[in-house]
């Protein structure tokens, strides 16, 4: 096993190893309540129930896709990073695929195979780099950015702290409302713990706003700690239903959906694997070591994660917290992965993770993910207008691929009108086509 994992040539042993896949486990596994809130479209008023997904079901789903994923990395990549259902992925799957397009979400699940698979294609082939590459530094910052903005405006309303308005259309909530104040609490207690560079800070902000609820009586007592395991029957294998009736795959909504999940999935791992390599010492030569393993074992993460029942499996930034303890292996990973496995028995805690207490977790990692815009040249105007325009359009259309169409239709346009045109990757243009079209036939 240390050979394998090469422990003397990192200069690590079991102790640090376990020490750091628990410490990436408590950072992030708020990911448990999160995912299943927003899949079933949880505070969300006036929705059949066959738009929503099963909770328990997602719950089950979520622990054993980040459980498959942190062990592929772990075995395949050997690398410190664990995976599981990603932040804004989610959010765009329950509130543009499902609310705003009006897309089943079974069918949003095969979008998500589908973007696995093509992942992995394009993993294995090589092509990965030819779309990075055609995809400017500043428009890949903007869609994370954007998509921050996004999740924290979904945690601000599921809250309750900002409320529909009909003469401005959003307005400040009841703030001396009880369930506000509790999320108000929580923010504050998760932001103090994070600033304090607490491990596990979202996850412990989680555990004291429930804890603040059941005392304050606003969230009622679960019936038990340890239960047993949801039926996970609701979702596995409903992403290969729609294989059935082929023709309602082949249109242009469900390509953006699929070029959606593939896009974001493809940066946010390449960013996630760059960032903590960094940080573990693990770069040569400013090149990532078994990169296309790392990539491959997130795109199987993804295609598995999907026939269980929950969107796109990526790398989590979080996995930096335990590097920062001492993990430098895929040994760290396949404990991470454990974790998640074992989480599965404590499923009646979920009765107390409302909205009010997935808030903070929204919000903070929003500010995280916000953090791209210093990455921006704001300097250049040809390149600040697209990237604000993706940005800002992402929460005011409360869609994160209307964003990402406006900006990249935006884009080759300020590039042509300021002679850069020789800059701009015919790819680009190819996606400025392809989003005109997605507003004529689906929003014209």
């Amino acid at each position: 096993m240390k050979k394998y994992f090469q422990f003397d040539k990192y200069q690590t042993n079991y102790r640090r190893e376990i020490l750091g896949g628990l410490t990436t486990f408590l950072s992030m596994a708020y990911i448990l309540a999160v995912n299943p809130q927003i899949l079933s479209l949880a505070g969300v008023k006036g929705i059949p129930d066959d738009m929503k997904m099963d909770q328990g079901a997602v719950f089950v789903a979520t622990a054993l896709a980040a459980f498959v994923g942190s062990l592929f990395m772990g075995l395949i990549a050997r690398y410190p990073i664990a995976l599981a259902p990603g932040m804004g992925l989610n959010a765009f799957f329950a509130f543009t695929v499902v609310l705003t397009m009006g897309i089943p979400w079974q069918i949003g699940l095969t979008g998500v195979l589908c973007s696995g698979i093509f992942f992995a294609i394009l993993t294995v082939t090589g092509l990965r780099e030819t779309i990075i590459n055609a995809i400017p530094y500043e428009m890949k910052m903007a869609v994370t950015a954007g998509i921050g903005l996004f999740i924290t405006f979904v945690g601000l309303q599921g809250a309750g702290i900002i409320v529909n308005n009909d003469s401005t259309l959003v307005t400040l909530g009841h703030i001396t409302d009880g369930k506000v104040l509790l999320a108000v609490f929580g923010i504050i207690v998760t932001v103090v713990l994070y600033a304090k560079k607490v491990p596990g800070a979202i996850f412990i902000g989680m555990i004291l706003t429930s804890a603040g609820g059941l005392l304050t009586g606003l969230i009622q007592m679960p019936h038990a700690v340890v239960g047993k395991i949801p039926s996970i029957a609701p979702t596995f294998g409903a992403a290969f239903e729609a294989f059935k009736d082929p023709g309602q795959l082949f249109t242009v909504q469900f390509l953006i959906v699929i070029l959606t999940f593939l896009f974001i999935d493809f940066f946010d791992t390449a960013g996630t694997l760059v960032a903590v390599a960094s940080q573990a010492g693990m770069m040569k030569d400013n090149k990532l070591p078994r990169a296309g393993r790392a990539l491959f074992s997130d795109s199987i993460a993804t295609i598995v994660g999907s026939i269980f029942g929950t969107t796109t499996t990526t790398s989590y930034i979080e996995s930096t917290s335990g590097v920062a303890v001492g993990a430098r292996t895929g040994f760290a990973s396949i404990v991470t992965g454990v974790c998640f496995l074992l989480a599965l028995f404590f499923s009646p805690l979920m009765a107390v993770v409302t909205s009010a207490v997935t808030a903070p977790a929204l919000i903070v990692v929003g500010v995280l993910m916000a953090g791209n815009l210093s990455q921006i040249d704001w300097k250049k105007f040809e390149l600040a207008v697209p990237a604000f325009i993706t940005i800002i359009m992402m929460p005011l259309s409360y869609s994160i691929a209307t964003g990402i169409a406006c900006g990249f239709i935006f884009y080759p346009i300020t590039m042509l009108v300021t002679k850069r045109h020789k800059e701009v990757h015919p790819i680009m243009y190819v996606l400025m086509v392809l989003f005109i079209l997605y507003f004529v036939f689906v929003h014209g």
